[in-house]
């Protein structure tokens, strides 16, 4: 700390940052204050007063919800990725944005280090500060909860009171659990969720209703890509973060996307944590639907084997990595003729998937008909393909006898 003079912080306005404004500041550094709108649904304009308040100057306050989609989640989506087999990665992908505004604003204002709020036992602090590193290699990173002896809330607010830090109060009806949101998720954790066995409470999720209370009559949903991406719904023309916003509203009145899971963090614990992702629920399974009519077979099957090394990837913190590029770049070359249009039903928290076209189809109907196929496809050719394929097992089965 004895050489950093100017920090840039990732600053809510919450307990834990202001706070950390004000432990930044009696340290003797001057503080610069980022808070960026990811489409997390709450105001972020109080954060600005509250920072001035506090004595802050330059204060950031950014709408990156479209660059949010455009180039982190749109990108990840390409690759079908889901972490362990159920976590769309509504957190871990919002991570890197974050990290790239901080370095860009040190770098702004010539500011000495970043600072941001994530704990010692969590994956944000390695996801934040790899980021950080990769695109600035000389930053200058302070963890406070690392750091300080401040570790209960009753410390927090005690340190508040003394320092005359203004803080919210705990608003009636305000959730217990720990909430991190952004438009392609709400993560929860903490308090009854620390235990695995206890179910989460209904009045818990914020975003969708429960299935059993969902519409009674099936909502059709057409969804059109271009390279891989969604450009449109309904047949009507709309921005990335516009489409995203749409199917959250959509999938949430139809009770799609709850997840309630244990997942392995990088630092070492198992943690349970209950997700809504409506919308990239449905956008996942959109985009798996066009893929099954334009990509090639063998690309296809690659891809599935590289999604779970590209989703530790991510979750891991690694998004500026020399890796990811690599499987970017590869991921999007596949991308090339996934166009076209997929027919979604929405009921009770479920989506079947009605129909698919595209004018990039490998699906040949001469071919894959149960009919005359007209000498399309000639089925005696299948006898020696099959041999040929069993020649090395017929070779073993002597050898056993």
């Amino acid at each position: 700390m004895a050489s950093v003079n100017k920090v840039v912080l990732a600053y809510s306005g919450g307990l834990d940052t202001s706070v950390i404004l004000r432990w930044l500041q009696d340290q003797g550094n001057e503080v610069v204050t980022f808070t960026a709108d990811l489409g997390q649904g709450e105001e972020v304009e109080p954060a600005r007063e509250k920072a001035k308040l506090m004595g802050v100057s330059e204060i950031y306050i950014e709408d990156l919800r479209e660059e949010f989609v455009r180039d982190f989640v749109f990108p990840m989506m390409r690759c079908n990725t889901i972490y362990e087999g159920e976590y769309l990665l509504g957190t871990s992908i919002a991570r890197p944005l974050i990290a790239k505004r901080l370095v860009e604003i040190a770098q702004e204002t010539g500011a000495d280090a970043i600072s941001h709020g994530a704990t010692g036992k969590g994956n944000d602090q390695v996801r934040f500060e790899l980021g950080a590193y990769a695109l600035l290699p000389d930053v200058k990173v302070i963890a406070p909860w690392r750091e300080w002896d401040l570790n209960s809330r009753e410390k927090l607010l005690a340190y508040a009171a003394e320092r005359q830090i203004p803080i919210e109060g705990k608003r009636e009806g305000k959730s217990p659990y720990s909430m991190d949101a952004n438009l392609l998720h709400i993560s929860y954790e903490g308090d009854q969720l620390e235990d695995p066995w206890i179910e989460a409470e209904e009045d818990m999720w914020r975003w969708t209703v429960s299935p059993e209370q969902a519409p009674d009559v099936p909502r059709e949903l057409e969804i059109s890509f271009s390279k891989g991406d969604i450009v449109a719904l309904d047949g009507v023309q709309m921005s990335p973060a516009t489409v995203l916003t749409e199917l959250n509203r959509i999938g949430g009145e139809h009770g799609i996307g709850r997840d309630d899971i244990v997942e392995n963090r990088y630092v070492g614990m198992k943690s349970r944590g209950c997700y809504e992702t409506p919308g990239g629920t449905i956008m996942l399974k959109a985009h798996r639907a066009i893929e099954s009519i334009t990509l090639d077979r063998e690309v296809a099957h690659l891809k599935d084997e590289l999604m779970p090394r590209y989703a530790s990837v991510i979750y891991n913190g690694y998004w500026w990595s020399p890796e990811r590029e690599m499987l970017q770049a590869a991921i999007d070359h596949s991308q090339a003729f996934v166009n076209g249009s997929v027919r979604l039903k929405l009921y009770k928290g479920g989506i079947s998937v009605t129909g698919r076209k595209s004018d990039d189809s490998l699906f040949d109907e001469k071919i894959a008909t149960f009919e005359d196929d007209g000498g399309a496809y000639h089925q005696s050719d299948a006898e020696g393909f099959i041999k040929l394929n069993a020649l090395r097992m017929r070779i073993a089965a002597r050898r056993r006898s």
